[in-house]
């Protein structure tokens, strides 16, 4: 079972922000405090049958009898900010008919200001809205949620569904007294077939006098360009508010792994609240830093948890950041990238249509570690085992090469692997990715490497680098219990990117760099 920093906190009793909770929160300057909600919500037992809307409301008034609860102990303790995660309120697995009775009328216009607590008549089919929007002026919080809504739409515009509606993943803000201060809808969808894409993508934000603006997305689309990435650079963003109904892939893309690293990867703050349902791979919830986490990943029982936290408000100018990356990639001098390592003053020289150099080549009367294949989150990964207390590896397939030195603690019966992968990602989307990764592999032999593995014993001192091709790199570490780990050091060095880490905190799961392409996507 993994704790949030907060379960740790009382456990201990003796840390000062759980003082803080108990005895009415003083919050400190350029901080707030955040909540969020991971729930396991009460699914219709058949979600493809056809119900009425006072059925649908009966099942939906369950879940947010629950939300109403937590949104009253996150306001007790001092928060601002709650999100509930993707498909809290109806679940999910509806057709696009079944889940009809489900959808609240939501207008998604900037120019219509509405407060569902105070004008309930406004608009008909809008029930959850108000009882949202009635806990956040209630609580005086503001309050993120998700939901299923529905739009008409007339038979002239091009993209209306031939039913003669929209039909949307919906996540709405409310501010601290109850109004409708923002909608977005999911542009991203996966697999869901009761909900249509918008016919252009949302960028959605909203203003708090705590933190400045916020951006929101929801789930699937944490992985592309538009919206997230285009939403933080257009708006310089440094906070986001993130729904999710995230299924856990390891060892590369679960949930708290991937909401750190986009938070480390972007210099924001990303408030990310997941459903929890263990038999179906969902759970990991967070509040993030770029360098800090208050996380909960729990596979083993079930209920839902609430994360309360008080974090900075980022001040540093993340588009100055970005421009100074891409200016990187620019310089690039595509006919012979010289390249030092992190670890010495070595230059190498790869010149265009030659294999980079083995550094272990070097070493006269030394075994080298054989290359070999292995499938690793549905794509064919080259990898190099790591033999020995400690070493120097490269393995590159098509235009990337990682490079690795390590050196373990202890000498442990644990095999790992260096790999890479360089190509378009198909199953479950279609996505292109560049990744240098260190994993440990589900057992002795080579065929285990890339399996989903949960725990590990070996502590490792590494440097990973790779020439990668894209500015967008998300530097994942993760470590046994499925906890979070952070770099010493990152970032970009002679036209490669590095990461790292001496002595994990505890048994090394994975270190990599995962790189999005999205131009080749």
């Amino acid at each position: 079972m993994a704790y949030t920093m907060v379960d740790l906190c009382w456990k201990l009793s003796i840390c000062f922000f759980c003082y803080e909770v108990v005895s009415g929160r003083v919050k400190r300057e350029g901080h707030y405090v955040a909540a969020v909600y991971e729930h396991e919500s009460i699914l219709s037992p058949n979600p493809m049958a056809l119900v009425d809307r006072r059925s649908a409301l009966e099942l939906m008034g369950r879940n947010l009898d629950i939300y109403e609860q937590q949104v009253v102990a996150a306001a007790r303790q001092g928060a601002q900010i709650i999100v509930f995660p993707e498909d809290g309120i109806h679940g999910f697995n509806f057709t696009r008919s079944s889940i009809y009775p489900y959808l609240d009328f939501v207008l998604h216009s900037q120019s219509v200001k509405w407060n569902p607590c105070r004008e309930p008549y406004l608009f008909n089919d809008t029930e959850v809205l108000q009882r949202l929007s009635c806990m956040a002026l209630k609580n005086k919080i503001f309050l993120v949620a998700n939901l299923g809504t529905k739009q008409p739409c007339e038979h002239t515009d091009p993209h209306c569904p031939a039913d003669g509606r929209y039909q949307f993943n919906t996540n709405v803000a409310f501010n601290d007294d109850g109004m409708l201060v923002a909608t977005y809808r999911k542009h991203n969808l996966y697999f869901e077939y009761a909900f249509d894409t918008p016919p252009e993508p949302d960028y959605k934000l909203f203003d708090t006098p705590f933190a400045g603006k916020f951006g929101m997305f929801t789930c699937f689309d944490i992985l592309f360009f538009e919206p997230a990435v285009n939403l933080i650079r257009q708006y310089n963003l440094k906070q986001v508010v993130y729904p999710t109904a995230w299924m856990n892939q390891l060892p590369l893309l679960s949930a708290v792994e991937f909401q750190q690293a986009f938070a480390t990867a972007f210099n924001v703050n990303i408030l990310a609240a997941n459903i929890h349902h263990p038999t179906l791979g969902m759970t990991g919830s967070g509040i993030y830093t770029p360098v800090k986490s208050f996380i909960y990943h729990n596979m083993e029982s079930y209920g839902g948890k609430l994360i309360v936290a008080e974090i900075p408000v980022i001040t540093t100018d993340y588009k100055t950041d970005l421009e100074s990356k891409e200016r990187f990639r620019g310089n690039v001098h595509h006919s012979c990238e010289t390249f030092t390592s992190p670890s010495t003053d070595d230059q190498v020289c790869f010149k265009e249509g030659e294999e980079t150099p083995d550094r272990t080549s070097e070493k006269e009367n030394e075994q080298l570690p054989p290359t070999f294949y292995a499938e690793m989150m549905y794509d064919n990964y080259t990898f190099v085992p790591l033999w020995g207390e400690k070493g120097e590896l490269q393995v590159c397939a098509n235009t990337l090469c990682c490079y690795l030195t390590y050196q373990r603690a202890v000498l442990t019966d644990e095999l790992y692997a260096l790999g890479v992968f360089d190509g378009l990602h198909t199953v479950h989307g279609t996505y292109y990715v560049q990744a240098c990764a260190l994993v440990k592999c589900g057992g002795l032999s080579f065929s285990t490497c890339g399996q989903e593995v949960t725990d590990a014993t070996a502590l490792i001192d590494f440097q990973l680098w790779g020439n990668m091709s894209t500015p967008y790199i998300f530097p994942l570490l993760l470590t046994s219990g499925i906890t979070l780990d952070f770099a010493d050091h990152m970032g970009w060095k002679n036209n490669h990117y590095f990461i790292s880490k001496n002595r994990t905190s505890s048994g090394l799961l994975t270190a990599a760099l995962y790189g999005r392409w999205y131009e080749k996507d």
